[in-house]
């Protein structure tokens, strides 16, 4: 079985790899204040040009990654997420990432993406557990976990900032 999301359509959205051509949509997103407001601060332009070859590298070693999320009429970048591999106290998880422009918060986009991915993930890599880390203070991704049928099962500290760990239980979910 292909583990390989060439794409993946909502209703919405496209849901595509990462090209060249998305690196300077995705290091505005990265530093930008605006998109990071519940972290001490955003990363820096080569922080960011570092992680989007870190995305494309998993992407090349697995057969997929985080994603870039379009409006499927518009072809408008609203931005980016996915599940990524990451280890986890010792163990191999799928971590759900999502970060937004602020013009796509508030209509339902990262729930509507989360939930393809999980789909996908839940088919496609079922050994791997999903998980979220977010902080503890960013209600809105909270928000998103929670209604993607995550449950909290942890609160520490990532980076310097409170964090919450969610897991999900495929059984419990709808």
């Amino acid at each position: 079985m292909t583990r390989r999301p060439t794409f993946l359509r909502t209703q919405r959205l496209v849901l595509r790899p990462f090209t060249d051509d998305d690196l300077p949509v995705v290091v505005g997103l990265q530093c930008a204040h605006q998109t990071h407001p519940y972290e001490l601060s955003p990363r820096t332009p080569s922080e960011a040009q570092a992680q989007f070859v870190s995305w494309r590298r998993h992407w090349a070693e697995h057969g997929f990654g985080y994603l870039v999320v379009e409006h499927a009429e518009t072809h408008t970048v609203l931005g980016v997420g996915g599940v990524q591999l990451s280890s986890l106290d010792g163990e191999q998880v799928l971590n759900l990432y999502y970060r937004f422009f602020p013009d796509a918060w508030g209509h339902g986009y990262a729930s509507e993406m989360g939930a393809a991915v999980i789909d996908w993930s839940e088919h496609a890599v079922p050994e791997k557990p999903v998980v979220v880390v977010t902080a503890v203070n960013n209600a809105p991704a909270r928000r998103v976990a929670e209604k993607l049928a995550f449950s909290e099962y942890r609160r520490d500290h990532f980076l310097g900032v409170p964090t919450v760990y969610y897991r999900r239980d495929p059984s419990t979910a709808d």
